[in-house]
């Protein structure tokens, strides 16, 4: 893996000439967790596509640059909402997905080891059809850690999942991630405040900072400091859907 650079994104988006988001400046910090939240239709996911040069729907001003002046595109990986498992593959051919596109040959040690850690050795034979929607987003975020890039796009990467599942994977991707530049867009308080090195909150109007604990990802749930960030970004959510 490169090292990770970080990342800004920074201008305004429309579609079919209404404002889907105003002016903003969303910077990423080299190696670190930055967590977007906000209500739907503000734009998270526009925001997540756009650095991953991805198709929108939107039209675009501004630009997106890394702190090294490098492309950011071509050293992405990103998540999606929707799984987007391939429905003839088993469980194994779809983590290995991308390097089988390429052409690639790729680390069956490292295969192994994401199918143990993220639960899914049983099931490595078995087609998308045969496993649950948290067993399926599993594989997605197994697929996603695979690729082994420096910069990682999150799109709600762990809503399918049941609470207990849910903290066990988000200290896996950070202990996976660690060096990364990652993102998450999120629409859960709880999940910001446990992961975010930086946390903004995003509407119409554009981005608000909101400060992080002080401790380090992943941070204990039932931290004083987690428990009064998820507060405030709760009310902050609230807010905004008044």
């Amino acid at each position: 893996m490169t090292l990770a650079p970080g990342i800004t994104l920074q201008g305004q988006a429309s579609i079919e000439g209404r404002q889907l988001f105003a002016p903003l400046t969303l910077s990423l910090d080299a190696g670190r967790w930055t967590c977007l939240l906000g209500g739907s239709g503000v734009g998270k996911t526009t925001v997540l596509r756009l650095m991953a040069d991805l198709s929108t729907g939107a039209d675009f001003d501004g630009e997106i640059t890394a702190t090294d002046g490098e492309l950011v595109a071509d050293r992405i990986a990103y998540m999606a909402q929707d799984d987007l498992l391939m429905p003839w593959a088993s469980v194994a051919k779809n983590i290995t997905l991308g390097a089988r596109l390429r052409g690639q040959d790729w680390d069956e040690t490292r295969l192994e080891q994401l199918l143990q850690r993220c639960g899914l050795l049983a099931h490595r034979h078995k087609k998308p059809g045969e496993l649950s929607g948290g067993q399926r987003q599993r594989v997605a975020l197994a697929r996603t850690l695979m690729e082994d890039k420096p910069i990682i796009l999150l799109d709600e990467p762990f809503s399918a999942l049941d609470a207990q599942t849910r903290a066990a994977m988000q200290d896996l991707a950070v202990e996976l991630l660690s060096g990364r530049t990652v993102m998450v867009v999120t629409h859960d308080p709880g999940e910001a405040a446990r992961l975010g090195h930086a946390i903004h909150v995003m509407t119409p109007a554009g981005l608000t900072a909101v400060t992080p604990p002080t401790a380090e990802v992943p941070r204990a749930v039932e931290a004083l400091d987690t428990l009064m960030c998820q507060s405030e970004l709760l009310k902050r959510l609230m807010g905004q859907a008044a």
